[in-house]
């Protein structure tokens, strides 16, 4: 039996696209290569390494037992590369997940100081909420994921990255920002404009009003805080998000921070690497590189 890296790069490429046509786009071969590909590979295998569903490729159990095998083995070969390619190329392409605040508001310019150190490093970032990041790691789409909400995948390994909190605004105007005083039954009785189910921050929202505030009024939700945020400013309900997000709203006193002492609005940061992925050297230099970091943007 001779596996070949192409054998290797076709079955990886299918198995996250679930299609031949998207894998060999991917790959830059033709469809037909992809295809015999794939087959001679199951055939050295003795095995079929999919189901057929239509016009999709869904992994077997052999195919999911292989795919984490497959995805090492070529990590291996892509860190020995860049190893040989110079003394500065030893930080192969990273893929990086990040939830929205994590992403928008930290990662950069984490990334940014990262490359100003390795000036050859090869990093993709992709922004989504934390839902999508741990269905991202667990299908190897990217390398490290970065959440603010919880995630309980046994095969995914949980590091905690920081801290951060959450703060329940509203524009100036509302009639909570001009008490001078709220409990919870002032918030029962308000309409809320809230991330989408998914995110960890609707995912910690729930967590902290469950039991203490009887109802919430949904007016709204938005897969992201600027939008949330400018529905707040209109006065049409309040909302709750990150408070390194707003901090410049705060500032131009465009929305307002409401005091709840009686919410705990606190949550963990952290940082996700899947159990059998293959740490390079340059994962690790990034890895560290943010655990360093975590200190001085928290």
């Amino acid at each position: 039996m001779r596996i070949t890296l192409k054998q290797l790069e076709v079955f990886i490429a299918v198995a996250q696209s679930g299609n031949v046509t998207r894998a060999s786009e991917g790959l830059s071969i033709t469809q037909s290569a992809t295809s015999m590909a794939l087959a001679d590979f199951e055939n050295q295998l003795g095995r079929k390494l999919f189901d057929r569903i239509g016009k999709r490729l869904q992994l077997n159990d052999a195919g999911r037992l292989l795919l984490p095998k497959a995805l090492d083995a070529i990590a291996r070969v892509a860190d020995i590369e860049h190893m040989a390619a110079s003394d500065n190329a030893m930080i192969g392409p990273l893929r990086i997940g990040a939830s929205l605040t994590i992403g928008n508001y930290m990662m950069p310019g984490l990334i940014g100081s990262f490359m100003k150190t390795h000036p050859g490093a090869q990093l993709t970032l992709d922004v989504n909420n934390t839902r999508h990041v741990i269905e991202s790691l667990r299908h190897f789409q990217v390398d490290l994921g970065f959440i603010e909400g919880f995630c309980h995948e046994p095969d995914i390994e949980v590091l905690p990255w920081g801290q951060d909190e959450l703060v329940i605004f509203a524009a100036p105007g509302h009639p909570l920002a001009l008490k001078p005083q709220l409990d919870e039954d002032d918030l029962a009785g308000a309409d809320w404009i809230l991330r989408e189910p998914g995110s960890g921050t609707r995912e910690v929202f729930d967590n902290a009003v469950m039991g203490r505030i009887r109802r919430i009024n949904l007016l709204l939700e938005f897969g992201h805080t600027e939008a949330i945020k400018q529905a707040v400013a209109s006065g049409i309900g309040i909302g709750c998000a990150s408070r390194r997000t707003l901090e410049d709203a705060f500032r131009t006193g465009s929305v307002v921070p409401l005091p709840t002492p009686f919410l705990n609005l606190k949550r963990e940061l952290y940082v996700l690497i899947h159990r059998q992925k293959f740490r390079t050297q340059g994962l690790t230099l990034f890895l560290r590189h943010c655990q360093e970091g975590a200190t001085v943007i928290a």
